[in-house]
């Protein structure tokens, strides 16, 4: 018995419709115009005339002047930028994971029921909406060598050579970092908390009936149910570690010497400070492409884990 196919009538779009397509399509756009005309004016504009700057040579008082590689060969040439290279890379690897294993505590210590324990968790997270000037300032005072209560402890407890903290080139990295990992771990725990948060309880259940013990629990529970809020605290932590300024500027100034000078703060002082702003720009311009190497290798090495 043959079979008759039934074609579907095309659409009919009447008039009506095209008129609520195109007024639903304007208010669209008056959602994200706003958003995107400040992205083009603050952001996109920006970055496009610091790559153009970065080929010049352009002072205040000069109009720009085309030198190709100039700023570039120079910039390879000095030392101050692979001083400052080193110390943001020494800021990074000391900042993120110090950060994210203190976080990772934190967030283990109150996902519990306990009596209060919204008190903590506000408490551990205010440092990081606490203005950054601030924390310098207080850490700065912390960290005096002669009258703060860190060497004063340290004192107290038996050791007699006690650190210079920020008026010395060994010690002002390690005072940076601290007081950075303790302004940024209780973001980072918030963040944390919400993984864990997400872990199905029969998980942990069932591990316990198979008689896994706490460590093998969290080694093999909660560690790879974090691993997309991991991903994403080390991509975050790794570009603001690379970005670091300000409290660099308020606790050290770059120094002593140029034991804490990163890239982000020579690129202020050239641009700045100097008015070189073609040079300034290719410093940022090779700053922007570490950090995007960085973060594209972090990619490639969570899809292949993944896999």
């Amino acid at each position: 018995m043959a079979t008759k196919t039934i074609t579907p009538a095309p659409a009919v779009i009447s008039r009506g419709n095209r008129k609520q397509a195109r007024h639903n399509t304007l208010i669209g756009w008056t959602f994200i115009l706003p958003n995107f005309l400040g992205f083009l004016a603050f952001t996109l504009i920006p970055v496009l005339a610091a790559f153009a700057l970065s080929f010049m040579e352009w002072t205040s008082f000069t109009a720009p002047r085309w030198v190709g590689l100039e700023n570039f060969q120079r910039m390879f040439q000095s030392d101050t930028f692979w001083v400052a290279l080193r110390n943001t890379v020494a800021y990074a690897l000391g900042h993120v994971p110090l950060t994210m294993a203190l976080a990772l505590v934190l967030a283990m210590l109150l996902n519990r029921k306990l009596k209060g324990i919204g008190f903590f968790r506000v408490a551990i997270f205010f440092p990081y909406i606490t203005s950054l000037v601030a924390v310098a300032v207080v850490w700065n005072m912390l960290f005096s060598p002669d009258n703060g209560p860190i060497n004063q402890f340290l004192n107290a407890i038996g050791i007699a050579e006690t650190p210079g903290w920020t008026s010395s080139s060994d010690w002002a990295m390690p005072a940076v970092i601290i007081t950075s990992v303790w302004r940024d771990m209780g973001y980072y725990m918030v963040l944390y908390l919400a993984g864990l948060q997400a872990i199905p309880s029969e998980l942990y259940e069932a591990a316990e009936v198979d008689g896994a013990s706490a460590w093998q629990r969290f080694w093999n529970v909660t560690i790879p149910s974090l691993r997309p809020t991991t991903f994403f605290v080390v991509v975050m932590l790794t570009v603001s570690s690379f970005k670091v300024f300000d409290l660099i500027v308020v606790m050290t100034n770059g120094g002593p010497g140029r034991s804490t000078t990163v890239l982000s703060q020579l690129i202020y002082q050239e641009g700045i400070g100097e008015g070189k702003f073609g040079y300034s720009s290719a410093i940022s311009l090779v700053l922007f492409l570490i950090v995007l190497t960085v973060t594209v290798l972090q990619f490639k090495i969570q899809q292949r884990r993944e896999r």
